[in-house]
């Protein structure tokens, strides 16, 4: 199975520091859906910087193939609402410790 990686940006500056009542329900709903992704045995890991000002985040998983790779990232409800924006790019776990997927 192919590795993957989209890296998230808000799209609102100062969101992370001052979010509206619509962001926060829609960044729960993004934490919910990388814990499904994690329960499916899709998702590898996930996080985000730990600044409030400039921070991005990413999410490494496993997809057979590009499209499938696009559907998982556009499904996100961050990125499907707007509130964060998305790049993929291929990816491949080099090293890791035990217990991560590689």
């Amino acid at each position: 199975m192919a590795q993957w990686i989209y890296r998230i940006v808000p799209t609102r500056p100062g969101m992370v520091a001052d979010p509206t009542d619509a962001e926060s329900a829609v960044v729960d709903e993004h934490f919910g859906y990388l814990q499904a992704l994690k329960s499916a045995g899709i998702l590898i890991l996930a996080g985000r910087t730990q600044v409030e000002e400039g921070t991005w985040g990413i999410t490494i998983f496993e997809a057979p193939d590009e499209a499938s790779a696009r559907a998982v990232m556009h499904t996100d409800p961050a990125v499907a609402a707007g509130v964060m924006s998305a790049t993929l790019y291929p990816y491949a776990v080099a090293v890791a410790r035990d217990g991560i997927s590689e």
